[in-house]
């Protein structure tokens, strides 16, 4: 089996690029804020991790948030494959053709930002995958391309995954009640529900051949990878954790490690009184003792499709360091959370680490890093 490397990463969010979100997380500031580019008046929460700047005439949100994501040069080879990710794709234009008309309703769907990637970055390949697995979409491309590379099938894919604020998007989750009022408290004692992010996010993966021909740089490596789902209801996650303990099962198997070579985990962690309370579960019977965890949703908000992405360029920064930055927004943690979350950072001692993501519909994924090279 090839080895799977993260050869380059980068990253916009409501904290900034991947330097000023790392920052900013040691610091414990949070990016979530009132002033959405859309009104609230009529939903239970004004707060959100918006990016400012991406209003622009004739562009939607998600185009101006691509091309500000790769405004830098990255060093990507023709051949590369491409994998997008989200949950609704570029559903900003689908809300302008609704309320507006005059928009073509092609341009809504998954392969328009997929089309403006390949033309940026002149990509020769024909061949895209764009992936809508829900709030865990990120982590599945992860997966998909990590596999792809470790079984032979390609040599460098480049996996982005992007969500953007939408009054369609926010007010379904308004309407699900799962909003905070508040900015969101993940693992806090009297966390009352999410704050909607968004991000852009990619990560070139190559393999060890690749890299090495390339003389690149490893900023880590996928060695485990797991997707489960647990079938439980259309919104809300099983209670007893069955298909994240699944996912996580799968990607240690695939790692060839014990759970208990997992120095940290970096936890899907939205703020939800049902979510986080699943996380704690799959994890304590995952790991008895569970090791040092953290969310960074009460930061950046959540940032849907694009989390899976964005935090596990931030899980890798914390293999570099040897640190899990410290949680936003928790003031008293649940009592499950057992001294494992913190709202101070914390130092950890080992090479692998766990990242996961959930979503709608039982989704369930699941990814083991290991420390670059």
């Amino acid at each position: 089996m090839n080895t799977v490397h993260v050869a380059a990463g980068g990253l916009l969010s409501a904290l900034g690029d991947g330097d000023a979100l790392w920052s900013a997380l040691l610091e414990g500031r949070s990016g979530l804020r009132p002033g959405l580019p859309f009104g609230t008046e009529k939903y239970v929460s004004d707060v959100g991790g918006w990016v400012e700047g991406l209003e622009s005439p004739g562009q939607a949100r998600t185009e101006v948030l691509l091309r500000r994501l790769f405004a830098g040069y990255l060093d990507v080879s023709a051949d590369t494959l491409l994998l997008t990710a989200s949950t609704k794709a570029d559903i900003g234009r689908l809300e302008e053709h609704v309320r507006e008309g005059g928009e073509e309703l092609s341009r809504a769907l998954g392969h328009a930002p997929a089309a403006l990637l390949q033309k940026m970055l002149s990509l020769e390949s024909p061949q895209h995958r764009h992936i809508n697995a829900a709030c865990a979409s990120g982590t599945i491309a992860l997966a998909i391309a990590a596999a792809m590379i470790a079984d032979g099938e390609a040599d460098s894919v480049l996996v982005c995954a992007f969500d953007v604020m939408s009054e369609f998007v926010f007010s379904g989750f308004s309407a699900l009640k799962a909003l905070s009022p508040d900015p969101a408290r993940p693992f806090d004692r009297e966390r009352g529900g999410l704050s909607l992010g968004e991000a852009g996010a990619y990560a070139l993966l190559k393999s060890e051949r690749r890299l090495r021909d390339e003389g690149g740089r490893s900023l880590g490596g996928i060695v485990g990878w797991g997707i489960a789902s647990d079938a439980n209801h259309i919104t809300a996650p099983s209670r007893e954790g069955t298909g994240l303990i699944a996912a996580v099962e799968q990607a240690l198997a695939r790692a060839c490690i014990p759970a208990g070579d997992v120095a940290a985990i970096h936890a899907h962690g939205t703020g939800t009184v049902y979510n986080d309370a699943m996380e704690l579960t799959a994890f304590r019977s995952l790991f008895g003792r569970i090791p040092p965890l953290h969310s960074i949703k009460g930061a950046t908000g959540h940032t849907m499709g694009a989390a899976g992405v964005v935090e596990t360029l931030v899980a890798l920064k914390s293999l570099e360091t040897g640190c899990i930055p410290p949680t936003v927004g928790l003031c008293v943690p649940d009592e499950a959370a057992g001294g494992c979350v913190s709202n101070v950072a914390q130092n950890f001692l080992g090479d692998c680490m766990l990242t996961t993501n959930s979503g709608f519909g039982g989704t369930n994924a699941a990814l083991v890093l290991r420390r670059g090279v």
